[in-house]
């Protein structure tokens, strides 16, 4: 990657908690797994460190050592220089008990601790909308996960223009972009199509960082 004059950002990883940690709140193995984790990716220059999906709990208790389990990891993730973050795909957006799962992450995750990299093709997936969350919940979202049912930009499903527009209220410094399903058999060609989409739209700016 940095031959290629890239610089490496962020990395998905994640591991989840077993029925008995779940049980118990007893998260201390779980969490020497991560230490191992932030190391390696601190010594391969990581700027973020992205949980992409964690169990779906089955209730509120649970819900609650999943939360403190992702807070502890942010703040191992913060003493070695890294930001820590959770990234969403479209189950999220169901209940636990009588609340919405995604909700009762941000609610019980401390905003120091924990960011969101808001995928906003699932969110549309899971029915809400992506510009009401960072309304909901202001810089929260550090990293915005962009990506569309096909090339960028191409279905029409994913209002970008109005999740561009409000980058500054979701608290964006970063994005990431993923081809989900192409239209072309030449990945480089749909990659193509979706760089040249943002590059072109208005609505983006060359650059979110602080």
């Amino acid at each position: 990657i940095e031959a290629a004059g890239m610089k490496v950002l962020s990395s998905h990883v994640g591991h989840n908690l077993n029925d008995e940690e779940l049980a118990s709140g007893n998260i201390d193995g779980a969490l020497n797994w991560w230490k191992q984790c932030i190391e390696t990716h601190k010594a391969a220059g990581m700027k973020y460190l992205v949980n992409p999906g964690v169990n779906f709990p089955r209730n509120l208790k649970e819900a609650k050592v999943i939360c403190n389990y992702l807070n502890r990891i942010g703040e191992m993730a913060n003493a070695a220089g890294l930001k820590f973050g959770y990234h969403n795909h479209s189950y999220e957006f169901n209940k636990v008990e009588s609340q919405v799962w995604y909700d009762y992450m941000l609610q019980n995750t401390e905003a120091s601790k924990v960011f969101f990299e808001m995928d906003v093709y699932w969110a549309v997936r899971g029915q809400v909308s992506p510009v009401e969350y960072f309304n909901k919940y202001p810089g929260r979202f550090s990293l915005l996960h962009i990506k569309d049912h096909t090339e960028i930009g191409k279905s029409g499903m994913v209002g970008f223009d109005a999740i561009f527009n409000n980058a500054k209220t979701a608290g964006l410094e970063n994005l990431v972009v993923e081809l989900e399903h192409g239209t072309t058999p030449d990945i480089l060609e749909g990659m193509k199509i979706s760089a040249d989409y943002l590059l072109n739209a208005t609505f983006v700016k060359p650059s979110y960082s602080k």
